[in-house]
């Protein structure tokens, strides 16, 4: 049971990182007017609903999509390690990562009545990083736990991660207001480190494991 435990607990803190839920919420704020509770309210349920439900399939189809296309893991690791460390660097410079969204995407937004699906909810909250980790969360447990347990945990972790997504974004212009534009770029930067932190861990793993191949 401690084990199952400090594995949900780094899960849920490295997907609650890659989400950046902080920086979520201040795009929100943005893009609402006025950004009153009862406005944001509906906004932050379904933009987290299709974090689950994007992150649930990604869980559950991916590693099927991998072998149906022939993809190592291992690779994977390596190219996911490479996105979330541009992920990181962007976040520790207090930027927002090109990874996520566009100029493009950010312009349409200004004109969408309704920003919770698209583009807060997918590619803001959910991108290519989240995808990535969720796979080799996944296939890391799959090493040492039966596809039940291994599912079960990442799927645990989604689940809490995206309630603290929730809460986050719920509450986003009260943390707007108290944390202030400094406060976010300094959070953000921590949590920057934390991204590139795991992200040397895939990218190390990968080619350790590709390595091994030859």
């Amino acid at each position: 049971m401690t084990a199952y435990l400090s594995i949900l607990s780094h899960d849920i803190i490295a997907l609650i990182t890659i989400l950046n839920p902080i920086a979520a919420a201040s795009i929100m704020v943005g893009m609402v007017s006025p950004a009153t509770p009862a406005v944001i309210r509906p906004i932050a349920f379904k933009a987290t609903l299709t974090v689950v439900i994007a992150s649930l399939v990604t869980l559950f189809s991916g590693e099927f999509v991998f072998k149906l296309f022939g993809i190592n893991v291992l690779s994977l690791k390596v190219i996911g390690g490479i996105i979330l460390m541009m992920i990181a660097i962007s976040m520790a410079y207090g930027q927002q990562s090109k990874t996520r969204h566009s100029a493009e995407e950010a312009d349409e937004a200004e004109t969408k009545e309704d920003i919770s699906v698209i583009p807060l909810g997918i590619p803001i909250l959910f991108g290519p990083g989240v995808i990535a980790t969720i796979i080799v969360l996944n296939n890391n447990h799959l090493e040492h736990y039966t596809h039940t347990i291994s599912y079960a945990l990442v799927s645990v972790s989604i689940l809490a991660a995206s309630v603290a997504v929730y809460l986050t974004l719920r509450y986003a212009g009260a943390i707007n207001r108290t944390l202030g534009v400094t406060g976010m770029k300094i959070l953000t930067r921590i949590m920057g480190l934390v991204v590139g932190a795991i992200a040397a861990q895939f990218i190390i793993s990968g080619v350790k494991g590709l390595w091994a191949t030859l």
